[in-house]
């Protein structure tokens, strides 16, 4: 990578503007930036000085990827034009970010393709290992925190049933992680990593605790009992710091209730709050919610907790450069959300003075893969890992002729494919794809490879289902999942983002009423017969019964589907939804 001088200079501006330390590379070399971005000295030091590194959302990605940022993330209610729901150029003046900087690529979706080869890949564990061993190194006892999604979302994390991530993030140094897509390996397996892996045997023979798994909000269904620790104290240069753990609440409704059907999740405010005093009471002088609860959700709870002093947080993939405070009857709390893919790694340093805390500072760092060396010993685990997967991960299935990509509140390019692929094989009229917010990018011009095919797949429940659905029920599925998505009230939003339609065309009014939301259905260009039955192709049914059924897992129908395409794929059209009542929505890009 070569950055150009004027580029340069705007990474030092914008970064020196986001607090980092940068005054003794001002008369340095463009080949110095990545030098300059991460010399990130901590603000505070000594006794009193507390440091959190935290990742989520990584799923699963080991290696550089490129990820491209969304175009729509709508706010409604309350939420609208405030982040997280601010995109494209409203985000950069918000951030005070240049356009046309290594910044504004890594935080907005604006001129994606050249950016990303003019800034190169974002991620790679190996990459990564070298900033966090570089801010570890000036912050004695810092922590790194892992807020979940992190042994899904992969090719090799599937087939190694999330082994190489745990691998992985043991050689990281994870110190504490909290789960949701951990749980769709299923309960046995789940536990078998916290209870095993996540041991290991002290000096004395005892077991001693190397990654903390934590989640106050995950109980058994029977009698109610804790089944993770609900929170782990430690200590940074003399201050108890309280980790408390926030799994994704709805992962029984959002993912198959079958593989967590001996335990119960929720949001749970009055056990938050009762957790909160607990480790206050134990002598807590910080106390952090590891989220994985998604922004909106982790906005509300921060303004009805007392307590806490920061939330980290994850779920909805937001790539957000700064800290919010948030006031409740305690005081202030600080609010965080630190992307996804392995593309960002949070930086959180307190000053906590007479148990309190009295300064902070918040940067939320690219990882870019150019202008960080791998770690030699991660890119070797690495290496070793992908080894006997190779010849099938680097299998070439089509060349794209158009930018494929996932993230949106309505559809993506990667999503659309999926859906045209169900229509023609399954001979479907009508095509469904969850709303999922993980799955990398590819640019023009590049290789489909099973493994960048598989980065779109990947789940433990990935069958494809053909379904007669008369036109009132498809309307009742998009009403049901556009509540989940745009109800006013984040408490009752439940994760992902729309459903990806294939075929059918609609109208879509975001801050409409539950059940008015969607209209004007039509299919072919003729509306949709509420009486009259369809045939709809969909995948990855969270049902106990589609499991039962047995059908053939996605990628063997699109993969078949792709290698058809005479060896290159088109440019998809993706079809979104007209909307209605969103103009100049910040979360809307022009």
């Amino acid at each position: 990578m070569s950055l150009s001088r004027r580029e340069f200079t705007q990474v030092l501006a914008m970064a020196g503007a986001a607090g980092f330390s940068l005054g003794r590379w001002a008369d340095a070399d463009a080949v110095q930036a990545g030098a300059a971005l991460y010399d990130t000295a901590p603000p505070f030091k000594g006794p009193g000085a507390v440091s959190l590194l935290h990742m989520t959302d990584c799923h699963a990605q080991l290696m550089p990827i490129r990820f491209r940022e969304p175009s729509v993330n709508l706010g409604v209610g309350d939420m609208q034009g405030r982040w997280p729901h601010l995109v494209g150029a409203a985000l950069l003046r918000d951030a005070r970010i240049a356009t046309d900087s290594p910044l504004a690529h890594a935080f907005t979706h604006l001129d994606f393709a050249t950016a990303s080869r003019r800034y190169g890949k974002v991620g790679g564990f190996a990459h990564l290992a070298t900033l966090v061993k570089r801010l570890k190194a000036s912050r004695p006892g810092a922590l790194l925190l892992d807020g979940g999604d992190t042994w899904q979302g992969s090719a090799t994390a599937l087939w190694t049933q999330g082994q190489d991530m745990v691998d992985a993030q043991l050689a990281l140094g994870v110190d504490v992680m909290t789960g949701h897509w951990e749980f769709t390996y299923g309960m046995e397996r789940v536990k078998q990593v916290v209870d095993g892996d996540f041991k290991g045997r002290g000096a004395q023979g005892g077991a001693s605790q190397r990654v903390a798994f934590v989640a106050q909000n995950v109980k058994t269904t029977d009698f109610g009992d804790p089944v993770f620790e609900p929170y782990v104290m430690r200590e940074i240069n003399g201050v108890p710091v309280a980790i408390v753990g926030q799994a994704f609440p709805y992962t029984p409704i959002a993912n198959p209730r079958y593989f967590v059907a001996d335990w119960s999740f929720g949001i749970q405010d009055e056990q938050m709050q009762k957790t909160v005093d607990d480790a206050r009471a134990k002598g807590a002088q910080v106390v952090v919610v590891l989220s994985h609860n998604g922004m909106d959700v982790d906005l509300k709870m921060a303004t009805r907790m007392r307590g806490i002093d920061a939330i980290l947080g994850g779920h909805t993939h937001d790539g957000v450069p700064v800290a919010l405070r948030v006031g409740n009857a305690g005081g202030t709390t600080l609010v965080t959300n630190a992307g996804s893919n392995g593309k960002f790694l949070g930086v959180m340093d307190l000053q906590v003075k007479d148990g309190k805390v009295v300064d902070f500072r918040y940067r939320l760092l690219p990882v870019f893969a150019n202008l960080l060396p791998p770690d030699a010993a991660m890119a070797d685990l690495i290496e070793k890992g992908r080894a006997p997967h190779a010849a099938k991960l680097q299998e070439k299935l089509a060349v794209t002729d158009g930018l494929l990509y996932r993230r949106g509140n309505f559809n993506g390019s990667w999503d659309q494919l999926v859906c045209d692929a169900l229509i023609d094989v399954q001979g479907a009229e009508i095509a469904f794809s969850p709303g999922f917010r993980w799955g990398t990018t590819l640019l023009p011009g590049e290789t489909i490879t099973r493994e960048l095919m598989m980065d779109q797949l990947a789940i433990t429940y990935p069958y494809v289902t053909l379904t007669d659905m008369s036109g009132a029920m498809i309307k009742t599925v998009l009403e049901d999942v556009a509540d989940n998505l745009f109800n006013p009230d984040p408490y009752y939003q439940q994760g992902g983002d729309m459903v990806r339609v294939g075929g059918l065309t609609y109208t879509m009014t975001p801050g409409a009423r539950m059940g008015a939301r969607v209209d004007d259905l039509r299919l072919n260009g003729k509306p949709l017969e509420a009486d009259k039955t369809y045939k709809v192709a969909g995948w990855a049914p969270v049902s106990e019964d589609a499991r039962a059924a047995n059908t053939r897992p996605v990628w063997d129908v699109v993969e078949p589907w792709l290698k058809q395409q005479g060896g290159r794929v088109k440019p998809r059209r993706v079809n979104t939804p007209k909307l209605m009542g969103v103009q100049g929505n910040a979360g809307l890009a022009p």
